[in-house]
């Protein structure tokens, strides 16, 4: 639920029988467009299955209007728009595919920014809708995750984003892209609240998003990139530093994506 005034909204995020979890005020700049403010806190807690959301997201970093967000996105808004538009949406997992070159056609768009959460993709979305593009392959909430975002809060977003896509953009297609798994042992310690267990629940509660939406769910993370035989770890051999891709890995995602008809 989300309510304005002043320049800023007011968002509010219920449990199934209607208990506040947490509200978040974000206010604008009339001229730049960006956050001035941020704040998500928990204001009351009311049912027990929802205790452990709670004691996590006491204080969730939201932010995401960076220099290098501004820069990309300033960029894609001077580029026309195409036809029939099949965009890969997401942070620098999506940003590093040479996309055009994997699919063999011209009408495919590389929407990644580096560092990107879903509270950025949310808020970009109108640039991307303008086209109505004809695809959506989103993937995102690993940067979320890093900060310690519950994924609750992160589910929540994808809704945001499914039903603005819908609204804005009914004939476009959302696929929702599983969030990869990490190798753990290999991970710097700036990732050190970054856990495959994480991952697997956010991706359980984003296959139960997208069959209430209606929507295809790509598990890349179980069909491609988890290594079965190693705690369903990252495949050493597909990353650079147990998060990041090899270039080989971006092959295999392609063709997946093909093989299963999703393109």
């Amino acid at each position: 639920m989300i309510s304005a005034m002043n320049g800023c909204s007011i968002g509010l995020l219920l449990s199934s029988k209607g208990a506040v979890l947490f509200f978040q005020i974000r206010c604008f700049h009339p001229a730049k467009g960006v956050s001035l403010l941020s704040v998500l806190l928990i204001i009351l807690c009311m049912v027990s299955s929802h205790s452990a959301v709670c004691q996590q997201a006491a204080s969730v970093d939201s932010s995401y209007a960076n220099g290098y967000y501004k820069q990309r996105l300033s960029f894609f808004k001077q580029i026309p728009d195409r036809k029939n538009e099949i965009v890969f949406l997401g942070n620098s997992i999506t940003e590093a595919g040479e996309w055009q070159e994997l699919i063999h056609r011209k009408n495919v768009l590389n929407r990644g920014i580096s560092g990107d959460n879903s509270f950025g993709v949310f808020y970009r979305l109108d640039e991307i809708l303008a086209s109505k593009p004809k695809k959506i392959f989103l993937m995102i909430g690993v940067n979320d995750l890093k900060r310690g975002t519950p994924p609750a809060v992160i589910v929540n977003n994808y809704e945001r984003i499914a039903r603005k896509i819908q609204k804005d953009s009914p004939k476009t297609r959302l696929y929702f892209q599983s969030v990869l798994p990490v190798a753990e042992t290999i991970l710097s310690s700036s990732y050190s609240k970054l856990t495959n267990e994480k991952i697997r629940e956010l991706n359980t509660q984003l296959r139960s998003l997208a069959l209430r939406y209606g929507l295809p769910f790509i598990d890349l993370h179980t069909d491609v990139f988890a290594d079965l035989n190693n705690s369903a770890q990252m495949k050493i051999n597909l990353t650079t530093d147990g998060i990041h891709l090899q270039p080989v890995a971006y092959i295999l995602w392609a063709q997946y994506l093909k093989t299963n008809n999703y393109l």
